[in-house]
């Protein structure tokens, strides 16, 4: 079982529901219909670099202490978006240094799980 977490670049939406709006309307152009084309921003490359600073990409993992659940990481971006899985078990701790490194970074962060925007 994952836990999945986007982040993504643009005007901070205002509320949960114009957030849940925003990441449907950027994955339906980015990852559902295919645009795998699309090379990821260099914000979103340099978000990804701050959270392998962090954790390292499986591959690179020979302590097990890695929450990523893909490999390698920046697979997962497109465009101004980065859509992706971490392990369940280590979840709570990594999507809260995600939510404060995007945050940081003047990203967008949201729980398509709970339909919410996690701001740090």
């Amino acid at each position: 079982m994952s836990y999945d977490l986007a982040v993504w670049e643009g005007e901070r939406p205002v509320d949960d529901a114009a957030a849940a709006q925003s990441f449907t309307d950027l994955y339906d152009k980015y990852i559902e219909t295919g645009e795998a084309g699309v090379p990821p921003t260099e914000r979103i490359v340099a978000f990804v670099a701050a959270l392998l600073e962090r954790w390292p990409d499986l591959s690179e993992d020979d302590d097990d202490r890695s929450p990523w659940s893909t490999d390698p990481l920046i697979r997962e971006a497109r465009g101004p978006l980065i859509y992706f899985p971490m392990r369940w078990s280590m979840a709570e701790e990594a999507s809260a240094y995600a939510a404060r490194v995007a945050s940081s970074m003047g990203l967008n962060c949201f729980d398509p799980q709970a339909r919410q925007l996690r701001c740090q």
